[in-house]
């Protein structure tokens, strides 16, 4: 039986998407779960804004591209308190090192970080370093980032709506399942962000993107039944490098 759409509240959904996918310090509003998943996109703005305005500055100072797009991704990091990357550790943990569904999730929920989550996170962040240093070098600063930042955060949207929550506890199902008609909004927002800054150069990263979430999903289906929180982490960290690989092929 399909859901009724989930009711619009713009300032507490911002701020509820704020809360959850940023660490940047708000005042008290009131939880809106997985009601606020259409303003993701709008959170992802404002992380890759911060993150362009430094990469804007040390370019400005003279800085190489290179350092430029490190101290970018380590701001990113930074104002996200690392939640995308320990999702896509803790899934590549779970999804390699366990042979049967129990097992996976069982790893996925443990803190510590094993060889296949290293390996996950060292290639993950060399492939977004590479591909905006590329980008920084032929001066694309802010649309490439928006784009990335507000599309892959539009696909956790997808993906939590598109499958079901494969533990029954954690992080996704505390904040529960947005209803199709919030996913289809929260691409909705991605998409017009990303076209306002990138125009239609879009469309190929947004083809990238979208077997990039497609196969995430049916190897989530096949391995754990569906998704958690780090699994639509895992999926927001591979859609931001599909968007940002797809974007430095067109230079």
């Amino acid at each position: 039986m399909a859901r009724a759409p989930d009711k619009l509240a713009l300032p507490a959904d911002i701020a509820e998407a704020l809360g959850l996918l940023t660490r940047l310090p708000l005042a008290d509003h009131s939880p809106r779960g997985a009601a606020s998943a259409w303003a993701w996109p709008v959170a992802g703005l404002i992380v890759a804004l911060v993150a362009g305005g430094l990469a804007a500055l040390l370019l400005g100072l003279g800085v190489a591209p290179t350092l430029a797009a490190g101290f970018t991704l380590t701001a990113q990091v930074a104002l996200t308190g690392g939640l995308h990357e320990d999702g896509l550790a803790d899934t590549a943990d779970g999804f390699w090192g366990g042979s049967e569904p129990d097992r996976r999730l069982e790893i996925m929920k443990d803190s510590r970080i094993g060889s296949y989550g290293v390996v996950a996170l060292v290639l993950a962040l060399g492939l977004r370093w590479s591909a905006l240093s590329l980008l920084l070098s032929a001066g694309q600063i802010f649309a490439p980032l928006i784009a990335a930042a507000v599309l892959s955060r539009g696909a956790m949207a997808v993906l939590m709506a598109a499958m079901p929550n494969a533990r029954g506890t954690g992080l996704s199902a505390t904040v529960g399942r947005p209803a199709q008609a919030t996913a289809v909004l929260a691409v909705a927002v991605a998409l017009a962000l990303s076209l306002a800054v990138a125009g239609w150069a879009i469309l190929a990263p947004l083809l990238w993107l979208t077997l990039t979430a497609i196969g995430l999903a049916a190897l989530a289906l096949k391995k754990i039944g569906g998704q958690t929180g780090d699994v639509l982490g895992a999926g927001q960290q591979l859609c931001e490098i599909a968007v940002l690989t797809a974007l430095a092929s067109l230079i």
